[in-house]
């Protein structure tokens, strides 16, 4: 209860009027541009608070969920997703509200959601059901958990591209998928962590 008050706070402190004022409109042609850039600032302001709800909601609901499944007292290695969580639902959130702090919530949470995405896949395959089939591997695996990231990913890259919408960046980052902060950087870090943590699960374990 004490951090969803904070967060609510943090939402409430740092939340601005997205309006405008139009006490000096000028010309009849420029009050008429303005009202519509008006109008489009503030439907941007609307997406980036239901982007930034659905954001913290998914990730706490993904938090409560492995703890009630991995409680971190009764094992030590179930303390790293339950610090991780809580940075995720917490301290991202907040980032994600500020355009200073937005492209650096934007990478800490991809990088949550590719570790998380690696060391489930890791559990589910030592985990297998002795039966394995379409149905078991669907609902006897953490494949349900490892979409909650993936989720968790999508409403904070919306949220990321949302803010870069129409920059002079844009024009840029075409024909460059493998480079940052296009998808292609991410499939690239994901397959370079999935490699270092294999070879550290094959030589070191």
């Amino acid at each position: 209860m004490p951090v969803l008050l904070s967060v609510l706070w943090i939402f409430f402190v740092c939340y601005k009027d997205p309006t405008p004022s139009t006490s000096n409109p000028g010309k009849k042609y420029k009050y008429g541009a303005s009202k519509r850039k008006e109008s489009e600032m503030l439907q941007k302001q609307k997406l980036r608070w239901l982007l930034v709800g659905g954001f913290f909601f998914i990730s706490l609901g993904g938090w409560i969920l492995h703890v009630r499944i991995h409680p971190p007292l009764d094992l030590a290695a179930n303390s790293v997703p339950f610090v991780a969580g809580l940075i995720g639902f917490t301290a991202v959130t907040a980032m994600f509200l500020s355009r200073k702090t937005l492209a650096y919530a934007y990478v800490i949470n991809g990088m949550l959601v590719i570790i998380g995405t690696i060391t489930m896949t890791h559990y589910s395959v030592a985990k297998l059901p002795e039966e394995i089939t379409f149905t078991s591997l669907i609902f006897r695996t953490l494949f349900p958990d490892i979409l909650i990231l993936f989720t968790n990913f999508m409403l904070g890259k919306a949220l990321f591209e949302l803010e870069m919408l129409k920059t002079e960046e844009t024009g840029v980052r075409k024909g460059r998928f493998f480079r940052y902060p296009n998808t292609g950087w991410w499939l690239v870090h994901l397959a370079a962590l999935s490699g270092v943590y294999l070879a550290g699960h094959l030589f070191w374990t």
